[in-house]
């Protein structure tokens, strides 16, 4: 028996939109904070596709990420729809914008990246997605806050050094050095070695503590 509504109506009586999904993927490179995108007819955009029946949002997401820009096994979260029903010219289509951060080198060598100034990628994306990067570097920043390196950016170990470089990049601005370390010193852990250094003493190394 098929549903049907108080009006009568059934699922098929109503119009229904298409559903995407698109992921911004953070990354730092050469000190600055940037976002992967790929080319597409309409110009640069953010990795996305259409979700098919049967898949999960999350599904949709990863296979994106893996025909689009060649990544797999990367960790992403939900950032919000997106349903500006003028957001599409080709029809009625909602998009979950999704958010993720990646060390350089965990990324393909040829990927295309975009770097931020201010929340907005330096040049301009199709459809809403300088938005949706925008709302990803907001993220990101407030993730950021209070955790010295909740993505592990910077991997298992690094200098102090290292770790006020990145939120450099991340929050684009510079931090004063004494201020920077005693609002982490508390989450880290020394390892017990010392990076090297081809001159002066080399500096040590910490991990976040878990």
């Amino acid at each position: 028996m098929v549903w049907r509504d108080a009006a009568g109506k059934a699922l098929t009586d109503y119009d229904r939109p298409s559903v995407a999904v698109d992921v911004a993927v953070l990354t730092v490179q050469g000190n600055e904070l940037a976002v992967l995108v790929v080319k597409s007819k309409r110009g640069l955009a953010l990795p996305g596709t259409f979700l098919h029946r049967g898949e999960t949002l999350a599904d949709a997401a990863s296979r994106a990420l893996q025909t689009k820009a060649g990544i797999r096994g990367l960790a992403f979260h939900q950032l919000g729809m997106y349903d500006d029903p003028s957001r599409d010219d080709r029809g009625w289509v909602l998009s979950m914008a999704h958010g993720a951060a990646a060390m350089r080198r965990h990324l393909p060598d040829d990927a295309m990246l975009v770097t931020i100034v201010g929340e907005s990628p330096s040049e301009d994306l199709t459809f809403d997605h300088n938005i949706m990067v925008s709302q990803a570097v907001q993220d990101i920043r407030v993730r950021y806050s209070n955790n010295p390196d909740p993505d592990r950016l910077l991997g298992d170990h690094f200098t102090l050094l290292e770790l006020r470089r990145l939120h450099e990049a991340i929050f684009g601005a510079p931090l004063v050095k004494d201020t920077f370390r005693r609002r982490f010193i508390g989450a880290l852990e020394g390892t017990g070695e010392r990076a090297a250094a081809d001159t002066g003493r080399p500096a040590e190394l910490f991990r976040v503590r878990r």
